[in-house]
């Protein structure tokens, strides 16, 4: 009996194992940024966030972090490569110090201003190798995300390009920016982003860069008369998971968030492209003198500035900046 006992318990045992269902596995990703609720990156994360949880059947969720609330930019940096966080979204312009090879994207009219063509740059050759960068710095970059175009201000005329010379913009710290603006006979002081109001109604600088809704949140029209929508600059995202995060995942839910991020661009930019045209009204209204430069002035603003920022970003990545940029120069000339 005893033996039967015991035989009876195993299969009672096994037949527990049996009834008690398989628990499926979570996988939870905290995704830190820094602009607002109201901003499109933040607006198309969530929609990324259903997405994915949707095709993942609830199994991947994202939990949204904006406004800084996991630390200022480097700071979520360093804890995607510690695996700290799982993710974050970061402006390319604060990569540089982790990544030098993304500094290219601060090179001015990099980015084609045809949507399509813009689109085919990133999802190419050349999309591909930057974000190829980022493998051995302990981050998996999976996709860009455009973020709008930077426009000139200045308080002193802007009517032609000969104007620029002489005058003093304020720029981030990167030696292509300030080249760019070297290229155009004005000077570049770099100054930190808390600084620039100030800066701008002292006459500490005569002017500075940044996009229309940057322009319009940050007040800087009023302390700037004139305005030239140039869209020099390409603000591009950069979306950046955390290796142990990512290679825990399987390939299936892999492939579903890597498109979900791409899948919501063309609604991204419409996004962008109207919270733009809102704050371009904004500044018109301010009384400050708004200029569209067309497209013959654009291609003579490139012509000047786009080598010696090339240049600038060379001497600073060496071989693999020259490797990078050209790939670029290849995919730029099939488009």
């Amino acid at each position: 009996m005893p033996h039967s006992k015991s035989l009876f318990s195993v299969a009672l045992l096994a037949g527990l194992t049996f009834a008690i269902p398989a628990l499926a596995q979570d996988y939870v990703a905290r995704i830190g940024h820094l602009e607002s609720t109201q901003q499109s990156r933040h607006v198309y994360l969530e929609k990324v966030a259903e997405l994915v949880s949707e095709r993942t059947e609830g199994d991947v969720e994202f939990q949204l972090f904006p406004q800084g609330q996991l630390g200022n930019q480097r700071q979520m940096n360093e804890g995607v490569q510690l695996g700290t966080i799982e993710a974050t979204v970061a402006p390319a312009a604060f990569l540089g110090g982790f990544n030098p090879l993304i500094s290219i994207l601060d090179i001015p009219y990099l980015i084609p201003e045809d949507t399509a063509a813009a689109a085919a740059l990133r999802d190419g050759p050349f999309g591909q190798a930057l974000l190829d960068s980022f493998s051995d710095k302990g981050m998996v970059a999976i996709d860009l995300w455009p973020n709008g175009k930077k426009q000139f201000t200045s308080n002193e005329p802007l009517d032609t390009l000969e104007d620029f010379a002489g005058q003093k913009f304020r720029v981030m710290d990167s030696s292509i920016l300030i080249e760019q603006f070297n290229a155009l006979g004005a000077s570049a002081i770099a100054l930190p982003f808390g600084e620039l109001y100030t800066s701008l109604q002292t006459g500490v600088v005569d002017g500075e860069e940044n996009p229309l809704d940057t322009i319009k949140a940050m007040k800087f029209y009023e302390v700037q008369k004139n305005v030239v929508v140039s869209d020099h600059g390409a603000m591009e995202d950069v979306i950046l998971f955390s290796p142990m995060f990512w290679e825990s995942l399987p390939e299936n839910y892999q492939a579903i968030i890597k498109d979900a991020f791409a899948e919501v661009i063309p609604e991204l930019t419409a996004h962008k492209a109207a919270a733009v045209a809102s704050a371009l009204e904004t500044i018109k209204e301010s009384g400050a003198n708004v200029r569209v430069a067309d497209e013959a002035e654009r291609t003579k603003l490139r012509d000047v500035m786009f080598g010696p920022a090339s240049d600038a970003y060379v001497g600073k990545t060496d071989d693999a900046g020259q490797k990078l940029l050209d790939i670029y120069t290849e995919a730029y000339s099939a488009l």
